[in-house]
């Protein structure tokens, strides 16, 4: 079987957890026999690991398309998006970019290229992201006409147009794998233009992957997919070389982290009134907020107003090697999301030996058995939880322990394996 992949984004080139569950999935697809995998994105960089896949760069793939039959025509079935600021995939329309609608003037049959047929591709999230998803679906169209191919599988909204070319050209089955959904990014208050690219995407597919059952039921209840083309196949996560660093801490204070983008989705208030209630508490502890976002200026003004900026460290955006040196330093991980489809970070945590408490309101919390769990709201018992982990070592240790077990268990071979599923029962559909 030969599956055509659509991505936005491939490590060491990546803004959020899409990147890396698309790497762990095509790494865990590469080990089933007779399963071959050809994976696209916008823009290659050269550097990316492609021992399981073969990895091609839309920008590097000449159109010859002259005239655009009208049947494939996306500009009249989406709406145009004016971008005032970047975007990243899993960001909330209020607080990361501005969306506005804007009737095209006239159709455009033609699209910029240079001397050689290529489109030049940014593979970033910013003010022409309209036109490369645009583009991108261009270059699909003609992937699959070149390439041979069984089954279509596009990642989240952004290669959904992709995906539907594709398919439109070869009729061939589409698979779209929902990551998360504008319900999630805007804490419900979605962005008409946005779900109206998720919904015909979901509305094309042949069959849908979802990474919680918390996202299955949006995708079904909020987007009107039948419950029968919908699958819940959970994330996993990748074994890190970087485990082996040595953590040589130079203090002696307990560190509680939170590592994500700093917006509304993920709930950093909620990590900053907790952190504050310990500190009335303890003293010997500090708290670490990596990543950026639209609400970062917003929490250090707040810590700073709680008297507690003393101890608190914001780094900035993590990744790589960065991320694992964050956890081997860290006593206690923390992910307060509002709305989260899934959450690879506790796994990596978890990994690397670190107690994680997560909210209820995760993808995640429904697999996982040995971690703390509370609604995101809840800051007295977040500000318990991290009290008992930092307060008793036996009971830390045994979190710590059992959980360690339990991510190194969570395999991208098994998830690969019932997503390898889903193609065959796509193919049986169609």
């Amino acid at each position: 079987m030969k599956v055509l992949m659509f991505g936005w984004e491939f490590p060491p080139h990546i803004s959020g957890g899409l990147g890396t569950a698309c790497y762990g999935l095509t790494k865990g697809l590469s080990k089933i026999d007779n399963l071959e995998i050809l994976f696209v994105v916008p823009k290659m960089y050269g550097d990316e690991d492609q021992e399981a896949i073969e990895l091609i760069g839309a920008g590097n793939i000449p159109i010859r398309i002259t005239k655009i039959n009208h049947e494939f025509d996306f500009e009249n079935d989406l709406e145009y998006l004016e971008i005032g600021s970047n975007l990243i995939p899993y960001a909330s329309p209020e607080e990361f970019y501005k969306l506005t609608k804007e009737k095209l003037k006239g159709k455009r049959n033609y699209v910029e290229t240079n001397e050689d047929g290529l489109i030049s591709f940014t593979g970033k999230y910013g003010t022409d992201l309209y036109q490369e998803i645009y583009n991108y679906s261009l270059v699909a169209y003609q992937i699959a006409q070149k390439y041979d191919f069984d089954v279509i599988h596009a990642h989240d909204w952004l290669t959904y147009p992709a995906g539907m070319a594709a398919k439109k050209v070869s009729g061939k089955p589409l698979v779209v794998h929902v990551h998360a959904t504008d319900f999630d990014r805007s804490g419900g208050s979605v962005n008409p233009a946005v779900f109206n690219i998720e919904k015909k995407g979901i509305d094309a597919a042949d069959k849908i992957i979802t990474v919680s059952n918390m996202t299955r039921n949006i995708v079904i209840n909020n987007y009107g997919a039948s419950a029968e083309k919908v699958t819940t196949v959970y994330n996993a996560v990748e074994p890190s070389k970087d485990l082996n660093q040595p953590a040589n801490r130079t203090i002696d204070d307990k560190i509680v982290t939170f590592l994500g983008r700093i917006t509304m989705q993920k709930g950093p208030e909620y990590f900053i009134e907790a952190a504050y209630k310990v500190l009335k508490k303890m003293d010997n502890v500090r708290f670490v907020m990596a990543g950026n976002g639209d609400m970062m200026n917003k929490m250090i003004e707040r810590a700073a107003t709680l008297g507690i900026m003393d101890k608190f460290h914001f780094p900035g955006f993590l990744k790589g090697s960065e991320v694992y040196k964050m956890f081997i330093h860290s006593d206690l991980y923390i992910m307060p999301s509002v709305s989260e489809p899934f959450g690879i970070s506790p796994l990596e945590a978890m990994q690397s030996g670190v107690p994680v408490i997560i909210s209820k309101q995760s993808g995640v919390s429904e697999i996982l058995k040995h971690a703390i769990k509370v609604d995101f709201w809840d800051i007295d018992k977040t500000a318990n939880a991290i009290y008992a982990i930092l307060k008793y070592p036996a009971l830390a240790q045994t979190i710590r322990q059992n959980g360690e077990i339990e991510a190194n268990n969570l395999k991208w071979g098994e998830s690969a394996k019932k997503v390898y599923e889903v193609y065959k029962s796509a193919l049986v559909t169609v």
